[in-house]
């Protein structure tokens, strides 16, 4: 049975309402499955529903249930000083950096009606990413060991473009991705990116040399989120 997808582009959003909503919808979800656990009906054909949330948020910086504070160079009052806020949260992953000209997508997906399955989940949304930055005449690359999407794999100094983290409870899932599209790298320059030493980031116009249209970014990305995982859009 092909899947439907509620899409919203939240446009400039706050972090925590974003976190909040994302929440929200996955409660939705859960306690919905939950309401069907003695019923014998797969969990397949529960009428969940499916969302994909677009957003672009103020400067901040997330850490994940895996991640070390250290790995924050700053101080949280330092943080203030330069209006970056800084949240603990309860996806896998370290630390990384959400902020204007990046696009941060957020999939509440039930993966019981794709394939439960979160290894392949965050590989079909590594080639989503992939795909899309081949529509911009660029190799993304996965790099073994590591979640997201690299460029230069395979130089002395790998770059990332997509940072990615997850949370899922009862297959559904939340958080998801942070794209770098005209993003101010120098934020990067705070903190050690996902915990990893001696790796950097870039971005889709430090790449092509020219500002990139986010409208055409958004638009690709639901294009491939489609086409790889297999649904359509409400």
């Amino acid at each position: 049975m092909i899947q439907t997808v509620n899409y919203r582009d939240c446009g400039f959003i706050q972090y925590k309402t974003a976190w909040d909503l994302q929440e929200q919808l996955l409660s939705e979800n859960t306690q919905l499955k939950l309401s069907y656990l003695h019923t014998g009906i797969p969990a397949s054909d529960i009428p969940t529903h499916h969302h994909l949330l677009f957003c672009e948020h103020n400067h901040v910086y997330t850490l994940g249930k895996s991640g070390k504070r250290e790995h924050l160079l700053i101080s949280e009052e330092e943080c203030t000083e330069k209006n970056i806020e800084f949240f603990q949260i309860n996806r896998g992953g370290d630390i990384t950096y959400h902020g204007q000209g990046q696009i941060t997508g957020y999939p509440i997906f039930d993966l019981d009606k794709f394939k439960p399955d979160l290894h392949w989940y965050m590989r079909n949304m590594e080639e989503v990413i992939i795909n899309t930055l081949k529509d911009f005449g660029l190799n993304g690359a996965r790099m073994n060991g590591f979640t997201g999407v690299w460029l230069h794999s395979d130089s002395v100094m790998p770059l990332k473009i997509c940072a990615m983290g997850v949370r899922c409870s009862r297959w559904v899932t939340m958080h998801g991705f942070a794209f770098n599209v005209n993003t101010d790298l120098s934020y990067f320059d705070y903190i050690v990116p996902c915990g990893l030493e001696g790796k950097g980031a870039t971005s889709l116009e430090r790449e092509l040399g020219r500002k990139i249209d986010m409208e055409e970014v958004k638009e690709k990305l639901k294009f491939h989120f489609a086409k790889e995982f297999g649904y359509e859009y409400d």
